[in-house]
């Protein structure tokens, strides 16, 4: 299989330099000084049928007359002649290629086309395997290869870097060796014809030098397979990725609230947090996040600790913890009598835990040490001012020595220039990541803690909540597609919901003020009226929506009423009566919106958030991708800021959470037996004490997917 043919990429015996040149200024000659200048020990061969040597090594005219094959060729010539390199590569048997020729696709049509053939001629060898076009190329450091255009090779790491941006490779390469920051493997993409994100993650995790994984990502192509290979890498190692664009410049029109607040970047998270990904938002925290990451213990919880041998920078971490919404811990009451007698004083033993501003080496690991015992805390953050008795070095040593037998992860802030650079060297090398201030420090703690709750998810067993339904697929499938129109009435959209046991209320259609003021008193009243049109979805928009109507005579009056205000805001609009329903109202019940999308790369996602008129000013809302379990799902919820809302506030009780939660598990199931949904609103679902129901519902159906049979769960990024 081509994903199995990566050796020969990243562990060559021999390489070829296609279009190697001594021009100072050509990409083939960058490539062959760099190479050389490495120390790489592979025996190169020169490919140039205009030079007898390059660098002073033997050239050769064409790869047909290279004397062994070679299992790599690093291709710089002009992107014209790539077709037929690759041709001839493929023939004489050369299994990997990297082209770090550019003129392809990123220079608009023509390129794109010149690449097209490229792609083409390499899929007729099955075994190649084709990093590029338009790479920077590729680093590995302990082999002392360097077949990029980057001036220095980086030291070994354990650490590899994955990136589609070259801007990028090149600063982040200059960066790593001035910081002496070592790399296990450093790999641009480029156009990706073939070797992808997915291939590499696969690879690296199977590679016991990389332990931790740095992508940088502009778009994810094969979204399936690198949702599969990132969730089986994460479970071990971590990845950290920065995602560029994250604010579109437009946004297309949609018909649901969901299809205007569900946005690219926001998939991109939701899809993250799935594959256990940790996103930084900076692309100065992808190293330090990435060392971080592998270095430290995962850990149990997010409650933090902290020591600090002066206030102002302990109060400073604290603000930069709670407005990134971490939890400080609580001492114990045995953690505050061992401080109180560590530091006979009137210090606050609190948390933050203040020592003495001269506090020495012994005291800072004794006080470390009694802190990460306590119970309460799951990971101790120390803060460090230089001081006279306060050593910045020696308190280093003493602290790492203790972190070193904890089970608990230890971060720290050495804060100063000069004086605690020693100091934080000897910290990084105990597996105590140091930072030069608390705010960097608590950032990363925030970066360690979505690592464990994104890792928490790809190994946690769900409780069962039973979740039954019987639906008649092939019935449904049927009426999906025999509807003559994309969007379905509110009356239609509630019978698909209800035939997967989702609770709703049931409208019934009314053409006449007369048959309006029939039906609620069937139903029983106070009810509820809307307008009724297959152009109108936001029906509060056009005034077309009657609350707790409590008389025949009032609902004959909003009738009128509202069937005059639709023409009036929407005279366009085809209006075919409005619909009836029960008033269904809790004072102590909370309004959520639950909705689902298909995104262009991901498919089908699922939103949740904060509902009611109000669901576009508050903005308060999570996405997940389907399917959802019950972990899933309520993870979702806790995620919102309304979750203390739903908990019971202030003597409102407690909406039934495991009622809520079904909702969203079984709209998932929906969305995984129809592809043919393309949009789904159910805005408002009341959750009560006691139930969660559907107040109204707009589903909206892909025309063009309704009657043609798809690859089973084509539209989800996970299989069920």
């Amino acid at each position: 299989m081509r994903g199995q043919n990566l050796d020969s990429i990243f562990y060559p015996n021999r390489i070829a330099v296609i279009g190697a040149s001594d021009h100072p200024n050509h990409r083939g000659s960058t490539v062959m000084r760099n190479l050389l200048g490495a120390g790489c020990k592979r025996p190169i061969y020169p490919v140039n049928s205009d030079q007898e040597s390059v660098h002073g090594i033997h050239a050769y005219s064409r790869v047909i007359e290279l004397p062994k094959i070679p299992d790599l060729a690093i291709v710089c010539s002009d992107a014209h002649q790539t077709p037929a390199i690759v041709a001839e590569c493929g023939a004489v048997g050369i299994p990997g290629m990297v082209i770090l020729s550019k003129g392809f696709s990123e220079i608009g049509p023509e390129g794109k086309a010149l690449e097209d053939q490229l792609r083409n001629e390499a899929r007729r060898y099955p075994r190649m395997r084709v990093i590029g076009p338009n790479s920077y190329g590729i680093v590995i450091p302990r082999l002392q290869l360097n077949a990029s255009f980057a001036r220095h090779t980086p030291e070994p790491g354990q650490l590899a870097f994955i990136s589609q941006s070259k801007g990028l490779c090149a600063s982040m390469l200059d960066w790593a060796y001035s910081d002496r920051i070592g790399f296990s493997y450093f790999v641009s993409l480029g156009n990706a014809i073939d070797v992808s994100f997915h291939d590499l993650i696969d690879y690296f995790g199977n590679d016991p030098e990389t332990l931790g994984l740095m992508l940088y990502i502009v778009s994810i192509r094969d979204v399936r397979a690198f949702m599969s290979a990132a969730r089986a890498f994460s479970q071990n190692k971590p990845i950290v990725a920065f995602k560029s664009g994250r604010f579109a410049k437009s946004a297309e029109a949609a018909a649901s609230h969901t299809g205007v607040m569900v946005g690219e970047d926001a998939v991109y998270d939701a899809a993250f947090q799935r594959a256990g990904i940790v996103r930084v938002s900076q692309i100065d925290d992808i190293l330090d996040c990435a060392e971080l990451l592998s270095r430290q213990r995962t850990p149990r919880g997010a409650r933090l600790g902290i020591i600090t041998n002066a206030w102002e920078p302990g109060v400073a971490a604290v603000d930069a913890l709670l407005a990134r919404d971490g939890t400080l811990a609580s001492l114990s009451a045995d953690t505050v009598r061992q401080l109180d007698q560590l530091f006979p004083s009137n210090l606050a033993h609190d948390n933050p835990a203040h020592m003495p501003r001269n506090a020495s080496p012994e005291e800072y690991a004794q006080a470390t040490r009694i802190l990460l015992k306590d119970p309460h805390l799951d990971v101790v953050l120390i803060i460090l001012t230089p001081r006279r008795l306060a050593d910045p070095t020696v308190t280093a040593d003493a602290v790492g020595k203790v972190a070193q037998k904890s089970s608990k992860p230890v971060l720290a802030a050495w804060m100063g220039g000069q004086a605690v650079q020693q100091g934080i060297q000897i910290l990084n090398q105990a597996g105590v990541s140091a930072y030069n201030t608390p705010e960097h420090a608590i950032r990363a703690f925030m970066y360690l803690i979505s690592y464990a709750r994104n890792k928490e998810i790809l190994y946690e067993t769900p409780r069962d909540i039973p979740v039954s339904f019987t639906p008649d697929r092939n019935m449904l499938r049927e009426f999906l597609r025999n509807h003559p129109q994309e969007l379905l009435s509110e009356c239609e959209s509630k019978r698909l919901l209800e035939s997967y046991g989702i609770p709703i209320t049931h409208p019934q259609v009314a053409h006449s003020a007369e048959e309006a003021a029939k039906i609620a008193r069937q139903i029983g009243l106070p009810v509820v009226l809307k307008i009724l049109s297959p152009q109108i979805t936001r029906k509060h928009e056009v005034q077309g929506v009657a609350l707790d109507l409590a008389t025949e005579q009032c609902v004959r009056v909003h009738y009128e009423r509202i069937i005059a205000n639709t023409k009036k805001y929407r005279p366009d609009a085809d209006i075919e009566g409005v619909t009836v329903q029960k008033m269904v109202a809790d004072p102590t019940g909370v309004e959520l919106i639950l909705g689902m999308k298909r995104d262009a790369n991901f498919g089908a996602v699922i939103m949740v958030g904060m509902g009611g008129i109000a669901t576009q000013v508050i903005y308060d809302q999570v996405l997940g991708l389907p399917p959802l379990n019950e972990r899933l799902t309520r993870r979702m919820l806790e995620s919102l800021k309304a979750w203390p809302l739903l908990l019971g506030y202030r003597g409102r009780p407690a909406v039934h959470i495991d009622r809520l939660i079904e909702i969203p598990m079984r709209l998932s199931y929906l969305v995984a037996d129809h592809p043919e949904i393309k949009e789904l609103d159910i805005n408002p679902i009341l959750a009560t004490s006691d139930n969660a129901i559907a107040l109204d519902a707009c589903i909206r159906i892909d025309r063009e997917q309704v009657g043609h049979p798809s690859r089973p769960y084509s539209h989800l990024t996970i299989l069920p």
